[in-house]
């Protein structure tokens, strides 16, 4: 398996089109789309609060590159309230699966409810686990899902009050590796690309891969490439080594199943 992880140059408003963006992103990274490969997208892809609109597009894009998609999420409208959510598809376009984010962050809280849905779900056999943004930060949402995650994917858009986004590029990455060693999962961020047009904040790209298993602590967290996407190999045998070597010292937590 290959997890694509993206951080494009997105656009806030009903006009953006960040759908062309993710897709001239891997493009223009040279990556090529293989059945198997799993494409995480940015947190709020699309703007519309029609989950059909969103579903569609999703779908279409999977179906387009013949890939599994995580669909990074949109505010969907429920009634009167609006839930930030999102699905997976496989490279069908089939739903398997769809999660929301538990903790809206800062003034995303004026205008949207906290969800419900923890997002636990399979891809290519594989145990995921989303989680929207804020939400990765919160270290008691991890200790509800039923079994380990394999995957922790985190669909995000990341700003900083800071002057530059080094400040929170460091927190990201190191809280990655954290999550991943505790975890024994690999965990990939796609994010909207530093500076991306928004109405206050600028993006800050935190977007990468954090891989438990790596002796070289330059390659812990690999950021995407700064053409906006990155194809990352995923070692499943050498990360069940490193669980069990973490086990036998006693030193790796399981869920009980």
């Amino acid at each position: 398996m290959r997890l694509i992880l993206v951080q494009p140059q997105l656009r806030h408003g009903p006009d953006a089109d960040n759908f062309a963006a993710v897709r001239q992103a891997i493009d223009g990274s040279g990556i090529v789309v293989r059945a198997g490969d799993v494409l995480v997208l940015p947190e709020h892809v699309l703007g519309t609060h029609s989950s059909d609109e969103y579903r569609k597009s999703v779908s279409d894009l999977a179906i387009e590159l013949g890939c599994a998609v995580v669909g990074g999420s949109h505010h969907e409208a429920r009634g009167e309230r609006l839930v930030n959510t999102g699905i997976a598809v496989d490279a069908r376009g089939h739903v398997v699966g769809a999660y929301e984010k538990l903790r809206p962050y800062a003034t995303e809280r004026s205008w949207v409810t906290d969800g419900e849905a923890l997002g636990e779900l399979t891809i290519e056999d594989k145990r995921v686990l989303v989680l929207i943004c804020a939400d990765f930060w919160f270290s008691d949402l991890f200790y509800r899902a039923d079994s380990l995650p394999d995957l922790i994917l985190v669909p995000a858009l990341s700003v900083s009050r800071k002057p530059t986004p080094d400040y929170s590029r460091a927190l990201w990455r190191h809280l990655a590796i954290a999550r991943a060693y505790e975890f024994g999962a690999f965990v990939g961020v796609s994010d909207w690309g530093h500076p991306s047009e928004l109405p206050l904040l600028a993006a800050s790209g935190v977007g990468g891969l954090a891989d438990p298993a790596e002796t070289d602590p330059d390659l812990l967290f690999r950021a995407i490439d700064a053409r906006g996407a990155s194809a990352f190999d995923l070692d499943f045998n050498r990360l069940e080594e490193f669980r069990r070597d973490r086990a036998d010292r006693g030193f790796f937590w399981r869920p009980p199943r």
